[in-house]
């Protein structure tokens, strides 16, 4: 996320992000002052780097902040059945092979994988995956659970 937001504050943005989001955000800027990089972290960005940077040090801050939303009873591998998502490569295999997901689709299989047993609403996905102004779009979820329902099917289910 870079601080330099055309329609309002990064700062500013930060806070209504964080009052519906526990995903991690890395403050990505130029702006290097003492007083930004203190006010974005204290407004809950687990990260902040500044340009220029170097890819490989952007991608081990990312894994890192994957790292760190991670309960510590959380496992960094879901199994269930032959379906496995490795958290933190953000990785889905089904039968040993590798699932292309969407991001948006990973996040969607991710809050499912999190909250297994427990009962989930069209709201509650909504809100995780999109954010909080987006509860009544309940066609986009339907959209894309189809999708995911596809791409999940093991070689032996023949359903439709």
């Amino acid at each position: 996320m870079d601080l330099g937001l055309p329609d309002m504050g990064g700062i500013e943005w930060l806070q209504q992000f964080r009052e519906w989001s526990k995903l991690p955000v890395v403050v990505l800027t130029v702006n290097d002052s003492d007083e930004e990089k203190v006010a974005a972290l204290d407004f809950g960005a687990d990260d902040y780097v500044t340009k220029p940077f170097s890819v490989p040090e952007l991608m081990a801050r990312l894994r890192t902040a994957m790292r760190h939303t991670m309960s510590p009873e959380e496992s960094p591998v879901f199994k269930n059945g032959g379906l496995e998502i490795d958290y933190s490569a953000r990785t889905v295999t089904v039968a040993g092979k590798k699932i292309k997901l969407t991001s948006t689709e990973y996040d969607l299989l991710r809050v499912l994988a999190r909250n297994i047993g427990r009962v989930v609403t069209h709201g509650m996905l909504l809100k995780e995956v999109w954010g909080p102004h987006s509860v009544e779009h309940t066609q986009y979820l339907r959209v894309y659970m189809g999708k995911i329902r596809k791409k999940l099917r093991f070689d032996g289910d023949k359903r439709e």
